[in-house]
């Protein structure tokens, strides 16, 4: 019986994947705490909103890069 392959990626890649999901959630929470929190104190908020932009940002170029790495399984 042939071997199946594995659905799971290989553990360079995982790695990649567990950072690109930790960017881009976490630097969305952090834009939104920022937004929010501008209401109150805007030089705070946006010093929060700004970086979780950014990390946000960095996490979808991640994600595009992830996607254009060839299949190393076999």
């Amino acid at each position: 019986m042939p071997k199946l392959r594995s659905t799971e990626p290989s553990r360079p890649h995982a790695r990649l994947e567990t950072w690109i999901w930790i960017l881009i959630y976490g630097g969305l929470f952090a834009f939104i705490l920022g937004f929010a929190t501008a209401r109150t104190d805007a030089a705070l908020g946006w010093s929060i909103a700004t970086p979780g932009a950014i990390a946000a940002a960095v996490g979808v170029v991640l994600l595009y890069v992830r996607s254009r790495f060839k299949d190393d399984r076999k």
